[in-house]
């Protein structure tokens, strides 16, 4: 993580694994993997890892460690397998992986999805985020639209807020 300038407010660029979670696709269609990565960078942050991998329980724990083992990522974006289907497997996979949960993040995706997207289907999302090994964690449907939502209302405005509290009793 590089700082940019130092006050209260003080703005950071955020090194991001991004993972996409999917059975289905590729590098050149996923748009949701795509998304994320130009929002970050149009945000001030830098991917410095993006993945595809399936969602399978050990496969997401797989990179979870990766990430956090890595000097290079500060925090993991996700996108995918959120949902109440069998095969999706992303929430338990994080979850799992938590030091600390944010709930909060579930709850107010939630809460603008019921709002301004979906209506009462918002209850299916099962988006998470939380910190592990001292890297947040956001993990969200893999859909556009949610994408969008996610990244621009909450991600983007809070991911330099999250790393400086995490930062802040090292």
């Amino acid at each position: 993580m590089t700082r940019q300038k130092k006050d209260p407010q003080e703005q950071v660029a955020v090194r991001c694994m991004v993972l996409t979670v999917s059975a289905s696709k590729e590098y050149d269609t996923d748009q949701g993997g795509t998304l994320i990565r130009e929002l970050l960078e149009a945000g001030g942050h830098s991917v410095a890892e993006y993945q595809i991998v399936r969602d399978e329980y050990s496969q997401i724990q797989h990179w979870l460690k990766i990430a956090a083992s890595r000097a290079d990522i500060d925090a993991i974006l996700i996108n995918g397998g959120t949902g109440i289907a069998l095969q999706d497997t992303t929430y338990e996979a994080v979850r799992d992986s938590l030091d600390k949960e944010m709930p909060g993040f579930g709850e107010i995706f939630r809460y603008l999805s019921f709002v301004e997207d979906v209506g009462t289907a918002a209850i299916l999302s099962r988006a998470i985020a939380g910190v592990r090994d001292g890297k947040p964690i956001f993990s969200m449907p893999g859909k556009t639209g949610a994408i969008k939502l996610a990244m621009d209302r909450i991600i983007i405005p809070e991911l330099g807020h999250v790393m400086r509290e995490i930062l802040q009793y090292r």
